[in-house]
């Protein structure tokens, strides 16, 4: 995987306390590059994990999902998908 870029870092991170604060959700002291997404710290499923994906979509200006599913586990790795 690429290097990650801190401001896409930063635009997960950010959007990922937005998400939490409109459903109500705590946010976790622990929230980092290292945060799992799914079965971990953060108390999201999949739909909500779909529909985060779209608004870093909008945010960031490109879908490195477009040619396909490419995996995931923490916010790095995600940071990663979108650094690239």
């Amino acid at each position: 995987m690429s290097a990650v870029n801190p401001d896409i870092l930063n635009v997960i991170l950010e959007s990922l306390r937005e998400l939490l604060a409109q459903k109500n959700f705590p946010v976790p002291a622990s929230l980092g590059p290292d945060t799992v997404f799914l079965h971990g710290e953060l108390p999201i499923d999949s739909l909500d994990l779909a529909v985060f994906l779209l608004v870093l979509e909008e945010k960031i200006g490109h879908d490195p999902f477009r040619d396909g599913f490419r995996a995931f586990v923490t916010v790095a790795d995600l940071a990663a998908i979108y650094s690239a």
